[in-house]
């Protein structure tokens, strides 16, 4: 029987759901993370791999398991939550559809890993052609979109009957924002599915010898880029929605939130030529009007910023807060679930900044394919978003295992938060400034194994290195925090934190909940930004209509 009312705690068919998804991330979690490590200490020039391991092995699986499996695999976990704590106990079809589609991740994930590990599928998270894996990585890529579509649809049908049984009314806030980033999933995610069915699968089955290169970019940059916003929006969901009750505040504005989740949606699509500004084949005008769509996604993230330290001063005042930041001292700066995500909070600033370089077309000559694009990608994942998905274990995990964060993981929480800043200030700042100096991403190559690059280089590969090392230790503290809180940390009740609206603030309108107009809004925005592009990209590809030779 589905509830019309948000339950106090996660249902436990529900929480055994969600867990099952962690239990995988962070998984991945551990073994990404070695791999980034070895990187690091490969190309400081002081450390070869063992047994014949190649780099560019450990990097494809740094960046498929942390860019692919951990965020899918935790923001799915974390979703079916927040549906099932706001909008209801998932039905026993939902629940079973949920796990279905688990299971289908589960297995497609394995089948990657496996010719990853095995050294059949070293073609780095963005799988490029002409590099071309073994077809079991292209199926298991597969496994895991279509599965992840199947555990968002799991969500939907939950969302979809609180609607049902409350007519003329807004859907709970944080399951409205599930519902927007598994649309957005939904749609950016065709792109690659695309790709690899229709492209790089028949290619790696010897169905096809050759490949539309700069069409297979295309597809996969249609999903790249939203692909960050469907890393990012979970952090907002944390952000808008579940901070504000953990310092004691209101939400400021129920409508301003959803209507930034919709703009997400709208203008975080149609942008991924950005991605290819130095790529021929692509007219110009098309590559201006994506990047013009692309600078509209500060518009929401304006309004994220604006919303937040509204947030946080009101709570401030309400404290008794006085002067221009006093508010900053009334803010719980000894809690693990308020500290930890606002470091992230706040590493989104420089991140942000970073993002506008790389979208200005002048400004992106500069820095397009060096480090620098590899320091801000560490910057928005893995530390905006990483940093606040560790702020939401640490009091989910106990909460649907029954448990309590006790006061001494709470300061072990708080530690590693401020031990990932630091390694990250190390590894990112080094990546920004080496990238700045000409360093290419994807090398692994450094003056001391004979490769002629600038001296200048180096100190900023061993800072990477340090930073490196202390970003591991960081997760072996996230590990030994998670495993505590799944099965050692006392038995208890832990608070499933859902802010409430100011009273002041104004009534949601409806039209946010009109399906209808925003997807379709979306798919005609997708259509100008592509239609013409498209049908130009397959018309000029050379040898015809079978795109480029492979080699």
């Amino acid at each position: 029987m589905l509830s019309t009312t948000s339950q106090v705690k996660v249902d436990p068919r529900d929480a055994k759901l969600s867990m099952a998804h962690f239990y995988v991330a962070f998984i991945a979690l551990a073994i990404g993370g070695l791999m980034g490590l070895l990187q690091t200490l490969v190309r400081s020039g002081k450390f070869e791999l063992p047994g014949g391991i190649g780099y560019y092995e450990i990097l494809t699986v740094h960046g498929v398991l942390l860019g692919l499996v951990l965020t899918t695999f935790f923001i799915m976990g974390f979703q079916h939550a927040a549906v099932s704590r706001t909008a209801g106990t998932h039905s026993n079809a939902a629940r079973r559809t949920g796990w279905i589609g688990f299971w289908v991740m589960t297995i497609g994930t394995t089948m990657a890993a496996t010719m990853i590990l095995m050294n059949k599928a070293t073609v780095l998270y963005t799988f490029y052609a002409p590099l071309q894996a073994h077809w079991i990585f292209y199926a298991g890529l597969t496994f895991v979109v279509v599965g992840s579509w199947i555990d968002g649809a799991a969500q939907i049908m939950t969302y979809a009957k609180w609607r049902k049984a409350n007519p003329g009314k807004p859907g709970p806030l944080l399951s409205f924002m599930a519902v927007v980033n598994t649309v957005l999933w939904f749609v950016c995610s065709l792109g690659v599915a695309a790709e690899v069915l229709f492209q790089l699968l028949p290619w790696s089955l010897g169905l096809v010898d050759r490949v539309n290169v700069l069409e297979s970019r295309t597809l996969f940059w249609y999903f790249g880029h939203p692909l960050v916003y469907f890393w990012l929006l979970p952090a907002y969901m944390c952000w808008y929605a579940v901070i504000p009750k953990i310092i004691g505040g209101k939400i400021f504005s129920d409508s301003l939130a959803r209507l930034s989740f919709l703009l997400f949606l709208l203008f975080s699509i149609p942008v991924g030529f950005h991605h290819q500004l130095t790529e021929p084949g692509i007219d110009p005008a098309w590559k201006f009007f994506q990047v013009i769509l692309t600078f509209l996604v500060v518009i929401p993230s304006l309004m994220t910023a604006f919303s937040m330290f509204a947030t946080f001063e009101s709570a401030g005042r309400a404290k008794g807060a006085e002067g221009l930041f006093g508010w900053i001292k009334k803010l719980p700066w000894g809690d693990a679930r308020f500290t930890v995500p606002f470091i992230g909070m706040a590493a989104f600033i420089p991140a942000g900044a970073g993002g506008i370089v790389n979208a200005s077309n002048q400004m992106d000559q500069v820095v397009h394919n060096t480090i620098w694009i590899t320091g801000h990608f560490h910057l928005t994942l893995a530390t905006s978003v990483v940093l606040t998905f560790f702020g939401i274990s640490y009091w989910l995990i106990p909460h649907l295992t029954g448990r309590k964060l006790s006061k001494a993981m709470n300061k072990l929480a708080i530690i590693q938060a401020w031990v990932w800043l630091t390694g990250m200030t190390f590894m990112s700042g080094s990546m920004h400034a080496e990238g700045l100096l000409g360093a290419p991403r994807r090398s692994a190559f450094s003056l001391y194994n004979g490769a002629k690059q600038a001296a200048e280089w180096i100190p900023y590969q061993i800072a990477q290195a340090i930073g490196g090392s202390i970003l591991f230790l960081g997760i072996i503290l996230v590990l030994i925090i998670f495993v505590n809180l799944a099965f050692f940390a006392p038995k208890g009740e832990e608070e499933f934190p859902v802010g409430e609206t100011d009273p002041n603030a104004e009534k949601t309108p409806m039209v946010l909940e009109n399906w209808k107009l925003w997807i379709g809004l979306t798919i005609i925005l997708i259509l100008f930004a592509y239609t013409i592009p498209f049908i130009d990209i397959i018309r000029d590809a050379p040898l015809g209509s079978k795109g480029f030779k492979t080699w």
